[in-house]
């Protein structure tokens, strides 16, 4: 099914696609053994889960064999028997599970997407589209899901068919999220404190801004130059976002901000004091320590030397008694 009126291109809008770790571990080793390091190449695969109107469950995928050609995008090979092989055996262990839509690894659209999407449309009624980034180095959600729609341009010239993006999320169930820590255990540096793992979480975050605000910029450079077409629902949204802005140029608002800054400073310096003084208190406490721990070792060498000193004297005594025992005896 096409999306053409503005009814099913809205509840296409507001249609969220959930995706589960255990689509991403696999894609992940899907393009992993399929691909090797240093190539463009991506791989292809369905997607298994259900289909709830509003909310599209994806639980589970595998790989199908694909092949194109990287000068003509045009060029592609997927195999339809293998689909229905694989389908047959999902269907035996979770008959829940239904055939949702498919997946590549981009990173992002391709020139074929539509021609494949076109026929998946023998095996899934809507099928979804999901472009799983799996680069090293990628800055938030590695998901992006699409819907294939009919675009009608307000000239009144002919349709052509394009992708609509729809919302996406990460969730898991309680068994995928014992998993996933049991392999988080790994990779993350349990020397870090907790502190240090949220910094590092606001900066990934605040990189993933600077991308898509990246992307922002070049698609407006692309439209002003004339190398894209103007599309009125992004300007829509762009003008939505560029209204929350605050108005900087307030002078009271300026004032506000100013004031909240310094309150948040004025306790972080308070804090800094409190942390200088109780390190102070503990360096002045633990050298009263070691000087109380040497005094006392000093008592006890002395008096163990005294206690020596007097048993000398005891043994001294001894033997002058029994030497004068002895003479008396001789004289006698």
């Amino acid at each position: 099914m096409v999306a053409t009126t503005t009814e099913q291109l809205s509840a296409l809008s507001n249609t969220t696609v959930v995706v589960h770790p255990l689509v991403l571990l696999s894609v992940a080793d899907h393009h992993a053994r399929s691909v090797p390091r240093g190539s463009s190449k991506r791989v292809v695969g369905i997607l298994l889960g259900q289909d709830n109107g509003s909310t599209i469950n994806v639980a589970n995928s595998f790989g199908i064999p694909f092949e194109e050609d990287e000068k003509d995008s045009k060029t592609w090979f997927l195999d339809h028997n293998y689909i229905d092989g694989m389908w047959e055996m999902f269907k035996k262990v979770n008959a829940r599970e239904r055939m949702i839509g498919w997946y590549h690894t981009g990173p992002k659209l391709r020139a074929s997407d539509q021609e494949i999407n076109d026929l998946l449309k023998r095996y899934i009624a809507r099928p979804v589209m999901v472009i799983v980034d799996v680069r090293p180095h990628t800055v938030g959600i590695p998901t992006d899901a699409y819907f294939a729609v009919e675009e009608i341009k307000d000239d009144g010239t002919e349709t052509r068919k394009t992708f609509l993006h729809v919302p996406s999320a990460i969730e898991a169930e309680e068994a995928e999220e014992i998993g996933v820590e049991h392999l988080l255990r790994d990779i993350k540096d349990s020397t870090t404190t907790t502190l240090a793992t949220r910094v590092a979480e606001q900066l990934a975050s605040l990189r993933g801004l600077q991308s898509r605000l990246g992307d922002i910029q070049s698609y407006l450079v692309d439209v002003a130059s004339g190398k894209m077409p103007l599309n009125h629902q992004i300007s829509y949204h762009l003008q939505d976002a560029l209204n929350l802005l605050p108005d900087l140029n307030d002078q009271e608002l300026t004032q506000s901000f100013a004031t909240t800054t310094n309150d948040e400073m004025l306790v972080v310096y308070l804090s800094s004091l409190l942390r200088a003084v109780i390190a102070l208190h503990a360096l002045v406490d633990n050298k009263a320590s070691i000087g109380r721990a040497e005094l006392e070792e000093g008592k006890t060498d002395k008096e163990k030397d005294k206690g020596k000193g007097a048993k000398g004297e005891e043994k001294g005594d001894k033997e002058k008694d029994s030497s004068k025992a002895s003479s008396e005896d001789k004289g006698l």
